[in-house]
């Protein structure tokens, strides 16, 4: 399998509606009276993002025998929350670059980020309320309120030794697998798909979701900035607990819990900190365990996609889940 063949398949598959969405996402982005608006926007929007998250919405509604044009502002809705989340992450983590290039905050201001952040938020509601579905505006706005609270979790937990495995999946299906399982369940029920198709959509996305971010939070201890956008080593200068410091943390002895006690808790970093964080991840088969978990949750997206009817998108969509987790193996 070519790394990136399942993604440029999908993409290949839904290229005309994903023009289509590609048109909607500029024509709602703008603003009459505040310039500043679209020019954030466009600054991440247009910067070169693999949109995954639309791609899913529109697949799921395809896979499900959709002919209608729904499912293309369900997918803009998608992508809205998507940048209104990466908008506001970069104020609260203080970040200075996202794929590849300065954040809109480094840019303009942080008042600027946030207040763009709810306004495409506010266009994200406007869009699924156009569709005349309350199940749908009933999922999606769910999914806000799920990723709002991961992040808001994610800030209570980092810092925290006490945080533990249970805990970082429930960050990490708040920040990230919410809206890849919200992604696909609406474009089942754009669809009008039977409910087993739907359920089987859902926990598709989800376990793909929680596979992405877990793989993510590997690369962070051992990606490349050119492919990551961002440096090696962001989460740990963040004191964030993601699951490699956390299984390394629950196996250290006296002496390396003190380690981390000092880069974590007390944020008290020096140089040379990073690299010993990594020797003590491969000491204790952190990077490993984590690898699997991410294998492990790629098998439960492909076991649910097989449970939907046969289609040209739906092998498509199972390898995507073995691409995700390519990353590292």
């Amino acid at each position: 399998m070519t790394t990136a063949a399942p993604f440029e398949t999908l993409q290949a598959h839904l290229f005309a509606d994903m023009e289509a969405v590609n048109g909607l996402i500029q024509t709602r982005m703008a603003s009459e009276h505040a310039p500043r608006i679209p020019e954030v926007t466009a600054h991440l929007v247009n910067a070169g993002g693999k949109r995954l998250r639309p791609l899913l919405t529109l697949g799921a509604a395809r896979m499900c025998g959709y002919g209608g044009s729904d499912h293309v502002k369900l997918a803009a809705t998608v992508e809205f929350i998507h940048t209104a989340t990466l908008l506001h992450d970069d104020v609260v983590d203080e970040s200075a670059q996202r794929r590849g290039r300065p954040t809109a905050n480094l840019l303009w201001d942080n008042k600027s980020s946030v207040l763009v952040g709810d306004y495409l938020f506010s266009r994200a509601f406007q869009l699924m309320v156009e569709t005349g579905s309350l199940r749908v505006l009933d999922i999606l706005s769910n999914a806000s309120a799920v990723i709002a609270e991961g992040e808001v979790l994610q800030l209570t937990a980092a810092q925290n030794l006490k945080t533990d495995e249970a805990i970082y999946e429930q960050v990490i299906r708040g920040k990230t697998a919410a809206l890849f399982s919200a992604a696909m369940e609406v474009g089942g029920v754009i669809a009008e798909a039977p409910e087993d198709q739907v359920r089987a959509l859902f926990a598709y996305g989800d376990a793909l979701g929680m596979a992405f971010q877990i793989v993510d939070d590997l690369l962070d201890y051992g990606g490349a900035s050119a492919t990551l956008g961002k440096n090696t080593g962001d989460d740990f200068r963040e004191r964030k607990m993601s699951m490699p410091v956390i299984l390394a943390v629950a196996a250290a002895d006296a002496e390396e819990r003190a380690f981390w006690v000092r880069v974590i808790e007390k944020g008290d970093q020096r140089d040379g900190d990073l690299e010993h964080a990594m020797s003590l991840m491969v000491r204790h088969d952190a990077l490993t365990s984590t690898r699997e978990t991410a294998l492990q949750w790629a098998d439960i997206a492909k076991a649910e996609m097989a449970k939907l009817p046969d289609h040209p998108l739906r092998p498509v969509l199972s390898d995507l889940a073995d691409f995700v987790v390519s990353r590292v193996v």
